[in-house]
């Protein structure tokens, strides 16, 4: 049976700051890495929402990026 050793955790938050000349959204990326393996799902999700509200634009998407090893 395979092991998984967490290597990294990375919150990244994605804001909507506008449309293009093809009224496409435009989006702006914002990362933080070294985030503890302790912090929960719910904690990550409550940061970003946090930092979201520090913007003025409006906030799109918080995603959770993980890197396990497998062996």
């Amino acid at each position: 049976m395979a092991t998984v050793t967490p290597i990294s955790k990375r919150m990244q938050i994605r804001w909507n700051t506008g449309l293009d000349e093809n009224f496409d959204p435009i989006y702006s990326m914002r990362s933080w890495s070294n985030i503890k393996h302790a912090a929960t799902n719910e904690q990550i999700l409550q940061l970003g929402q946090y930092f979201g509200q520090l913007c003025e634009h409006t906030l799109s998407a918080i995603r959770l990026i993980e890197t396990n090893e497998l062996e």
